[in-house]
């Protein structure tokens, strides 16, 4: 049978204080990466609340990405004020913000620390029609009758939000009459084929759901409603570009489309009766 190893009192009494020396150094490590790691933080607060790290007003806070609302205008949709220091100011909030005024799409927030300020890069959205008498989306009862601004994605936007528009902004050709909430769904199909239309199409009347009218360069044209086969009405209504020189558009009432296959044209009825 093997023998075990006898230790002496001696080496026991050594390997202990061995240990314990160990145990001391390994507290006094963590001990010391604590206070580190509390005095950085300290000295970053205390050097961020200096008041060199501190907005004292909004023309520290720049706008980039605008290219229709001056960066004066956005700067008043921040709900800041100043002076701010930078490590009260939340960044993501002011993103949210931003993108819940209707003009805004997305919006990104930074932090500046030299200088110290904010960034702001902003996405827009582009008008692309003017909305009348009852054509926006908003479900707030003080805002049925406003008339604003239409986005391709059918969002609208008041007109006070362009007020302080920059001089790269040019009014919609397009306006949109009666279009409801319920029909933005169909919106931005809609315009994209408008838009791609060889014919000039300046209005569309939405007031009736079973009539859409559109006021084009031939005249007024009805399609009924609104309906898979729009593209294929406005492919008859393209054909028909030679109407003019054949009737004289001052005695067309309108273009009926319902049917694309048989377009028919009202003409506008003349009474000879003399007087």
């Amino acid at each position: 049978m093997t023998g075990i190893a006898s230790v002496s009192p001696t080496q026991l009494t050594t390997r202990r204080k061995q240990l314990q020396r160990a145990r001391r150094a390994k507290f006094f490590q963590a001990a010391f990466r604590s206070f580190v790691g509390v005095g950085i933080a300290g000295g970053l607060i205390w050097v961020i609340t200096l008041p060199e790290w501190v907005i004292q007003d909004g023309q520290q806070v720049v706008i980039e990405g605008n290219q229709f609302l001056s960066s004066q205008s956005i700067r008043s949709m921040l709900a800041l004020s100043y002076p701010k220091s930078l490590l009260r100011v939340q960044p993501q909030a002011i993103a949210q913000q931003l993108e819940k005024q209707a003009p805004i799409f997305e919006a990104t927030v930074t932090r500046k620390l030299a200088p110290p300020g904010l960034m702001i890069q902003v996405t827009e959205r582009q008008p692309v029609a003017i909305a009348l008498a009852g054509s926006q989306n908003s479900q707030t009862a003080n805002e049925t009758d406003a008339p604003g601004f239409l986005d391709e994605q059918g969002v609208w936007m008041p007109q006070s939000s362009y007020t302080s528009v920059q001089k790269t902004f040019t009014m919609p050709t397009l306006t949109v009459i009666g279009m409801k909430p319920q029909d933005r769904v169909y919106w931005s199909e809609l315009y994209q084929a408008v838009s791609r239309s060889p014919v000039k199409i300046f209005e569309i009347d939405w007031q009736n759901p079973a009539n859409l009218v559109l006021k084009t360069e031939l005249g007024k044209v009805h399609f009924g409603p609104y309906d898979a086969q729009f593209p294929e009405q406005l492919s008859a209504l393209d054909r028909m570009r030679e109407l003019p020189t054949h009737v004289q558009p001052g005695q067309i009432a309108y273009i009926d489309l319902k049917n694309p296959e048989t377009p028919s044209i009202q003409m506008i009825e003349v009474n000879n009766t003399p007087p």
